[in-house]
């Protein structure tokens, strides 16, 4: 259960392109009988940081198998599993699906039907940065419609759409628990407040 939970929190809290050498430390001390042979590469890992360049796809499904395989014994595993895969590859292609339905042995439909189910899944690509309007009733009310509207404009897509350079999707959201501070708009984990549609063109140009 402990490995369980440290796999759980590589999931969500380690930054995607980092995901990689958080959860292999997490199996390697999970298959290592010597803890002192875990330990040294551990620290190896904290001494060199992360190795995040660019991974070919290939790569990515063979650790991808490696990380479904090791949790086909864990009850309750197949979100977890589907979140760690959306982290990997940015949103959930139908062969990553259908290798995760035949290593978990479930039926694809029931593979699909999570997904389809969750909307913070998402089988089409995203950009680098995803962009999330609140639309509750108190950002609606503020002008959150309006700044909807100013976004769309300035990256010439839709809800749902992705800029051709991959760099924004865009979505909405209805509470991100700061009312008070309404319109609210994030871009990845970050919290803009008060937002105002004259303001996106700046927001936007601080993201590389």
């Amino acid at each position: 259960m402990l490995l369980y939970n440290m796999y759980l929190s590589a999931i969500f809290h380690a930054s995607p392109s980092c995901i990689f050498d958080h959860l292999f430390v997490i199996f390697e001390k999970q298959k290592t009988t010597n803890l002192s042979i875990f330990i040294m590469n551990e620290q190896k890992t904290e001494m060199t940081g992360c190795t995040c360049g660019e991974v070919q796809e290939d790569e990515l499904y063979e650790r991808l198998k490696i990380i479904v395989q090791s949790q086909r014994t864990i009850p309750g595993a197949l979100i977890p599993v589907l979140q760690t895969t959306q982290n990997l590859f940015g949103y959930l292609p139908e062969k990553a699906l259908r290798m995760i339905s035949k290593e978990l042995k479930k039926p694809y439909s029931e593979v699909a039907g999570v997904v389809g189910f969750y909307s913070y899944f998402s089988t089409t690509p995203k950009g680098k940065y995803t962009v999330r309007v609140c639309l509750g009733t108190a950002c609606y009310v503020r002008g959150g419609q309006d700044v909807l509207k100013a976004l769309q404009k300035e990256l010439c897509i839709s809800i749902g759409g992705t800029t051709p350079d991959k760099k924004f999707s865009l979505e909405v959201g209805r509470c991100f628990g700061a009312c008070g501070l309404a319109p609210v708009v994030m871009v990845g984990d970050q919290t803009f407040q008060r937002v105002k549609p004259t303001g996106i063109s700046e927001i936007l140009n601080s993201f590389e």
